[in-house]
C-alpha cells in the first residue's frame, strides 16, 4: 500500500525531526524543508498529500508560502505556530490554510487534526443532505464529485474550503445557514476556532466568483444569521 505523503516545512530541527518521528509512527512518508523557497520548489518538484507549514520562518513566513502555494495547488495545509492570537489564526485561514495548530501540542491533537483534513480532501466529507452530480445555474457550473467550478465554460480555482463552503450553500439553495452551522460542516464539531473565518472565506469566494466574470452575486448575507445562496430569479 502507498503511504501518504507529508511535507514538514520548519526551520528548527528538533520541530522537523520530532514531527517526522511522529508520523513515521503512524504510516506516513515524509519530506522535510527548513525554509519557505526550499518548501515551494519540493512542492513543484513532488506530489504531497499534505503539508505541515511553520508560521515563523526567517526567508518567507508561512503566511507567505501559504499563499504561493494556494494560486497553484489545493493540497490541504495544517499551520503550527506558537503565535495563538486569533487574528493570526483568522489571517492563516483567509489565505488558503486548512487548519491551525497552536505550539505545543499533544501529538494525539496533531494527528487527529492531520487524519480529519485527509478525510476531508479525499472526498469524505460530511454527508451533505440534496448532494446532486452537477449543480447548474445561469453562468455557473458547481461540479462536487470533481470538485471544479466552471464559470461561463471557464475553471475557477478555489482552495480546499472554500470549494466546501460554496458547494454547502449552492446545494442547499435558499436556506439561510448561521456561521456555527457552516463552521460544523467545514471542521467539525471539535473546531474550537473563531466563526469569523467563514466570513473570510466568504469574502474570498464573492472575489473569484466576480473576477472570473459571473454577472451576479450568488451568496447573500442574511442579517442576523449568516448566509445564503441565491441566483437572480430567487429574488422575485
Amino acid at each position: 500500500m502507498t503511504k501518504l505523503q507529508v511535507l514538514i516545512v520548519d526551520d528548527e530541527w528538533n520541530m522537523r525531526n520530532l514531527l517526522r518521528i511522529y508520523l513515521s509512527k503512524e504510516g506516513f512518508a515524509t519530506k522535510e524543508a527548513s525554509t519557505g523557497h526550499e518548501a515551494l520548489n519540493m512542492v513543484r518538484e513532488h506530489s504531497f498529500d499534505m503539508i505541515l507549514l511553520d508560521v515563523m520562518m526567517p526567508d518567507m513566513d508561512g503566511w507567505q508560502v501559504c499563499k504561493v502555494i494556494r494560486e497553484t495547488d489545493s493540497i490541504p495545509i495544517l499551520m503550527l505556530t506558537a503565535r495563538s492570537e486569533t487574528k493570526d489564526k483568522v489571517h492563516g485561514l483567509g489565505i488558503g490554510a486548512d487548519d491551525y495548530l497552536t505550539k505545543p501540542f499533544e501529538p494525539e491533537e496533531l494527528l487527529a487534526r492531520i487524519h480529519s483534513l485527509l478525510r476531508r480532501s479525499t472526498g469524505t466529507l460530511q454527508p451533505i443532505p440534496q448532494e446532486r452530480s452537477v449543480l447548474s445555474f445561469p453562468s455557473l457550473m458547481i461540479y462536487p464529485e470533481s470538485r471544479e467550478v466552471h464559470i461561463q465554460n471557464t475553471v475557477v480555482e478555489f482552495t480546499l474550503k472554500e470549494f466546501d463552503l460554496l458547494s454547502a450553500l449552492a446545494q442547499n439553495r435558499q436556506r439561510a445557514f448561521t456561521r456555527e452551522e457552516l463552521v460544523i460542516r467545514l471542521w467539525g464539531n471539535d473546531y474550537g476556532g473563531e466563526t469569523r473565518v467563514i466570513d473570510t472565506h466568504i469574502k474570498n469566494i464573492r472575489e473569484k466568483l466576480n473576477s472570473a466574470g459571473l454577472p451576479y452575486s450568488p451568496i447573500q448575507t442574511v442579517w442576523g444569521i449568516g448566509y445564503k445562496f441565491q441566483i437572480p430569479g430567487d429574488f422575485e
